[in-house]
């Protein structure tokens, strides 16, 4: 039987809820982990000093490297600390030299940056074969400009953006319930399949439920699901920041197109159907994931740390996931992308003036080798994969989780980054300044009725997107950077692939 919503979900029950999606109460096994002794390494000079910003990464470092220090003769001291925090601890502690061994940047800071500012330093020569460690990962692990400067190795990736960020999640019993029993990792609704769904989950709940979800007062909840949407549609544009919804054939943002005015449209029809949970302006990403598994509503289009959180805090709970819909059955296989593989938020630096260097690089040795890569994926599962997709077979993983991230390793692409292409786009990025209404802005107005006419709206934020980036060019053109819009256009990409180290070095 369809479970069927009877109210608000407890208070205790979202804060249970919240604390899964940071705390690794979802964890897996990490009892019988047997980290390696290192032969050769120097005597510390004090503890080593680990700093990142916590969540479920942050749960397997805080169990590991204490253990890997145990073994290994040094002492571990680590913190995981909010963002805000480490934007403005770590410049402090850089000044007065009390920063940590390594550490993640801060949100926003270019790599670029740090290493002008003397901040960092590679980790080449603390490797006794830094080319065979490197040549383990897949492909796109390492590149100019993201971690690599230079020739030089300086950021430690360890998990992957190779993603399916906004995936559909599902109550199984509802939408079977509703006619669609087939649907899976292997196989998406249409656009018209899901506007159906949600008609006959409402009614057959009697509108005690309702057929989708979305946490509506977060502002980017709107514009990244529509680029989904858009991608899966056939649309070849960024997927976040700067570049979401730039068109990669052209360089000019593509909102007003066909297919990011279907998305939208799609949306709006759900929503006039009365097939769409009540309130969801008012409500963020985790009270929707909340309501979901109290039965308020039967999808949802959010991420893959939605599949452990819910496994751990409802595991009666008997939910699918699938790609995002696609307006026609013969789009099954078009894919979405991304920026880059490495996940750039999770990537490790090491201080210029790290007090234990070897220490840090013999930790890094060992989480970028198989056995630490399948350790790790244990804990992260498919909320923050690890990056050796070799780990799926070989990790402790749930059936749903394998479903994710083989979803991901099938129509996740790595796409052209304008940033790695050009570093002087960095200028570009410092000086842009995002229009009002942006797209999230408009999507959220054209839902609540205060903003009409998609495809008109959707063509204005494009307007004035491209407008804001031309300005942005000619203030870092007038400082000297060698930028132009042709730095944002890759007409010759085959988008069936990734975009890789020897395409940007064929530009």
């Amino acid at each position: 039987m369809s479970n069927t919503f009877k109210g608000t979900p407890s208070r205790r029950a979202f804060l249970k809820m919240s604390a899964a999606a940071g705390l690794a109460s979802f964890a897996g096994p990490l009892a019988a982990l047997d980290v390696p002794t290192v032969a050769g390494l120097p005597a510390a000079n004090g503890p080593l000093h680990w700093l990142d910003s916590g969540g479920q990464k942050g749960e397997f470092i805080k169990a590991t490297l204490p253990e890997f220090g145990k073994v290994n003769g040094f002492d571990v001291v680590y913190d995981g600390l909010p963002w805000n925090e480490i934007g403005t601890i770590l410049p402090l502690g850089i000044r007065n030299g009390s920063a940590p061994d390594t550490f993640n940047l801060p949100q926003g800071m270019e790599p670029s940056v740090a290493l002008a500012e003397g901040w960092i330093q590679p980790y080449d020569d603390y490797f006794a074969d830094i080319a065979a460690f490197k040549a383990a990962y897949p492909a796109g692990s390492f590149v100019e400009g993201v971690n690599v400067f230079g020739g030089k190795t300086y950021g430690f990736p360890f998990s992957t953006e190779r993603r399916f960020n906004n995936a559909l999640l599902f109550d199984r019993a509802k939408l079977a319930e509703a006619g669609y029993d087939k649907i899976g990792p292997e196989l998406a609704l249409t656009y018209d399949e899901m506007r159906d769904a949600a008609k006959k989950i409402t009614e057959n709940s009697g509108g005690r439920s309702f057929g989708f979800i979305i946490g509506g007062n977060q502002l980017g909840r709107w514009g990244d699901s529509v680029t989904m949407l858009a991608q899966r549609a056939g649309a070849k544009v960024g997927n976040s920041a700067l570049i979401q919804g730039l068109d990669f054939a052209t360089g000019e943002y593509a909102f007003g197109s066909d297919e990011y005015v279907a998305a939208v449209e799609l949306l709006l029809a759900m929503r006039d159907d009365g097939s769409v949970f009540p309130g969801v302006l008012t409500i963020n990403a985790p009270q929707a994931r909340e309501f979901i598994t109290q039965g308020a509503a039967g999808m949802i289009i959010q991420g893959p740390w939605n599949v452990p959180i819910w496994e751990a805090t409802a595991p009666q709970f008997d939910f699918g996931v699938s790609p995002g819909p696609v307006p026609t059955a013969d789009q099954q296989n078009n894919p979405v992308y991304v920026a880059q593989l490495p996940n750039t938020g999770n990537m490790m630096w090491l201080n210029k003036a790290a007090k234990n260097p070897h220490q840090a690089a013999a930790y890094f040795a060992w989480l970028g080798s198989l056995d630490g890569q399948v350790a790790y994926a244990n804990v992260a599962s498919c909320a923050d994969p690890a990056i050796f997709p070799e780990t799926i077979a070989l990790a402790d993983l749930s059936e749903r989780a394998v479903q994710m991230l083989n979803m991901a390793e099938r129509l996740v692409r790595i796409a052209p980054n304008p940033m790695i292409a050009n570093p002087d786009l960095s200028k570009v990025a410092a000086a842009y300044v995002d229009p009002t209404p942006n797209l999230s802005q408009a999507i959220q107005g054209l839902f609540a009725g205060q903003l009409t006419d998609v495809r008109k709206t959707l063509t204005g934020v494009a307007d004035a997107r491209n407008k804001a980036l031309d300005d942005a060019i000619a203030v870092a053109k007038a400082a000297g950077a060698n930028v132009s819009r042709e730095d944002f256009a890759f007409a010759a990409w085959d988008s069936s692939r990734d975009f890789t180290n020897d395409d940007y070095a064929a530009l």
